[in-house]
């Protein structure tokens, strides 16, 4: 069920809704909609903060059952921390917990009014859409693969109304665009690999650009590949029965004759290492290895949703890496589409294998104003930054702060690391110009790097998401980063 958002403006005791939710700070400070209640409600909500029951600790909750004096059934109420450090990932935090409270209450509607909570530097417009995207990613359900329950009994939150003015609505309109498009990567990367393969995004892509104006779809498969030269890419799709696809969208959003934006995004739908095969704890985790694939065309989705006045293509690299009699091995040489040589000596080492040859496709056909690629791409970049922040890579400072501001803008951020020339020299090999990796040290910036030697010219970024695409645990789940910063970045790029 897709969550439904809108805006209203109604006084909160007079609300009949199934749910209000009001905000209180630490220290019992109540927020206007939370006092305007607590007045109303005979001070329910000060009685509640003075016995201990209602902390102000940020992200918690409390219901109150219809209380007297106020039109809607239930109150939430809704921790915001400290008052003095209220800040814009706080209020990201209090809205996804409250939202995810909201999902385990039997409501189909709720009124909000968090969306009052003054965030330093950020207008009504902003809190509105950050407010919906966290409650939308708070909602989110994955079922594809379970077996169908019957839900006719059950009440699920189906909508919810923000407090705000009409100057909210462009906030609101961008989020439900971006919302689709974070859904459809959570569920392309949720999707298992026996589902989830390289025709299968394929499907969906095509699927797409058929439902849109202005967008068209083409699909290369290994034949076609073979003769233009994909060497890299199709020597990681070998030992797999899952033939490899190179997808490309193209949404005509801008200028004729304007050149496009480009995106690119690693494609691994299921990743065993190959012949370096990994380890088998924790390998069921590979099935995000498209991670990249899913956070591009969920940008995709989110740019045409919006309308974008630009021109945007999205080049996906799709394959299977799986150990076979015909697999390729370490210490293969590899002709890419650029006519780099690679010499493979860690045939784990794929993601940058099947990009080289996307991103040279890429710069090739489009001759694109900027180019950026998302990838999955290694376990180094894990180590540095963690699950919180995506690894960027550029040697264009004006792109690079492009992306970093577009992080900001969204709280998807991201996190810039050196590519420098001094780390190409771990990549020297003796029979290939390149090797495809560079060593235990600086394992992040030294794939950055190769990348680099495919995209010469171009005004071009690398997003390592290996840590950010998904949640860790055999039930974490697909996160849709980065959608939400791509979509910014293409947003602040369209012509007005």
């Amino acid at each position: 069920m897709t969550l439904q958002f809108s805006l209203g403006s109604a006084a909160p005791a007079t609300v009949d809704s199934a749910c209000v939710l009001v905000g209180v700070y630490e220290q019992g400070v109540l927020t206007s909609a939370a006092a305007q209640l607590d007045s109303a409600a005979g001070g329910m909500i000060k009685r509640q903060v003075e016995s201990g029951d209602i902390s102000g600790k940020a992200g918690s909750t409390t219901v109150l059952f219809a209380p007297a004096g106020v039109a809607a059934q239930r109150v939430l109420v809704v921790g915001l921390g400290a008052q003095k450090s209220f800040d814009a990932a706080r209020y990201q935090k209090v809205n996804i917990e409250a939202a995810r409270s909201l999902g385990r209450l039997p409501v189909a509607n709720a009124v909000s009014y968090l969306s009052e909570v003054e965030v330093p530097g950020r207008d009504s417009a902003w809190r509105v859409r950050i407010a919906a995207l966290a409650c939308d990613h708070a909602a989110y359900r994955y079922t594809a693969t379970f077996k169908p329950r019957d839900k006719s009994k059950q009440t699920e939150l189906a909508a919810l109304t923000f407090a705000a003015g009409t100057d909210a609505q462009g906030g609101l309109d961008q989020a439900v665009a971006i919302a689709e498009g974070v859904r459809f990567a959570r569920e392309l990367a949720n999707l298992p690999p026996n589902i989830c393969n390289p025709a299968y995004i394929a499907a969906q892509a095509q699927a797409f650009a058929e439902a849109q104006g202005k967008v068209s779809c083409s699909v290369l498969d290994e034949a076609a590949m073979a003769k233009l030269g994909f060497g890299s890419l199709l020597a990681v799709a070998r030992g797999s029965v899952n033939k490899p696809r190179l997808i490309a969208l193209e949404y005509k959003g801008g200028h004729d004759g304007a050149k496009p934006y480009v995106l690119v995004g690693k494609g691994v739908t299921f990743d065993s290492g190959g012949i370096s095969l990994k380890p088998g704890a924790g390998m069921e985790e590979m099935k995000f290895d498209m991670g990249g694939a899913a956070g591009v065309l969920g940008a995709f989705v989110a740019a045409v949703k919006m309308g974008l006045k630009l021109n945007l293509a999205c080049v996906v690299p799709a394959v299977e890496n799986m150990p076979d009699g015909d697999s390729y091995r370490p210490s293969d040489v590899l002709t890419s589409l650029s006519g780099l040589t690679i010499e493979v000596l860690n045939t784990d080492a794929e993601g940058r294998l099947i990009l080289c040859d996307a991103l040279t496709y890429a710069a090739q056909t489009y001759q694109p104003q900027a180019l950026v690629d998302a990838a999955t791409l290694t376990g180094a970049c894990v180590i540095a930054l963690g699950k919180h922040a995506t690894g960027l890579m550029s040697k264009h400072d004006d792109l690079a702060a492009e992306l970093l501001a577009a992080g900001e803008e969204t709280l998807d951020r991201a996190w810039r690391l050196p590519l420098w020339d001094d780390y190409q020299a771990q990549l020297e090999s003796g029979f290939a110009d390149v090797a495809n990796i560079g060593g235990k040290s600086a394992g992040a910036i030294t794939a950055g790097c190769f990348l680099s030697r495919f995209t010469d010219g171009q005004r071009w970024a690398h997003l390592d998401i290996a840590g950010t695409a998904w949640e860790e645990g055999r039930k974490g789940l697909a996160t849709g980063r980065p959608v939400a910063l791509l979509a910014q970045w293409l947003l602040d790029r369209s012509e007005q």
